[in-house]
């Protein structure tokens, strides 16, 4: 397990070098955050950032959502996998949030899960994205095969592994460690062949002091 100082210098090194670290998911409200993570699961930011222009001009909302044809969302959303169960959840959702939450996308982690098709790390993002207000860190494949290389955790469990991770970094580096992870795993820390030799933090790697 690392250490606070430990970590606090491996944040700061990934800051360094990736200045620019944002949410790669294109939105323009929370709702509309809340859906796009959903199609992000098992997909490609790049693949739901072109399949969400068409769904969002024609329902953008969660009432437009929430009364729409499931035919019609299965088929705008086809590229993005598993449009079956997305489309049934994205309609689900919206009418949650039109009768629970008086059509506005909760702003607690407890409020967001009760939601169909948000579990915890989608409820990470949108707390983050959506309402600038990270409470958690959003335990996904990049950010998971990170932790694990690295030394911040040995769990496999998402949520353990968030735990591990929030017992190091301070609150306000929340913002920073959600972006940092993901896009350190896809430049530098790759599934099959992390560049390991050129990564900026490699100094205090667990994966990479036993190469």
């Amino acid at each position: 397990m690392k250490k606070k100082e430990e970590a606090i210098n491996i944040i700061e090194g990934l800051k360094k070098a990736y200045p620019d670290a944002i949410c790669s998911l294109d939105f323009e409200t929370p709702f509309q955050m809340m859906i796009a993570v959903m199609l992000s699961a098992q997909c490609t930011d790049e693949r739901v950032n072109k399949t969400t222009p068409e769904l969002f001009t024609k329902y953008g909302t969660a009432k437009k959502m929430a009364e729409a044809p499931l035919e019609e969302i299965e088929k705008i959303i086809h590229p993005c996998g598993f449009y079956k169960n997305k489309s049934k959840n994205a309609i689900a959702a919206a009418k949650v949030v039109l009768e629970k939450f008086q059509g506005e996308v909760p702003q607690t982690i407890e409020e967001l899960i009760t939601i169909p098709g948000v579990g915890r790390k989608s409820a990470n993002v949108i707390m983050l994205e959506a309402f600038n207000s990270p409470v958690g860190i959003a335990v996904d494949t990049h950010a998971k095969r990170v932790s694990n290389r690295m030394g911040f955790s040995k769990e496999t469990d998402p949520s353990k592994i968030e735990q591990d991770l929030l017992k190091v970094f301070p609150e306000k580096y929340l913002y920073d460690v959600n972006h940092l992870f993901v896009w350190h795993g896809r430049n530098y820390c790759d599934s099959r062949k992390p560049n390991c030799l050129n990564c900026p933090v490699n100094q205090y790697c667990d994966f990479y002091k036993k190469l």
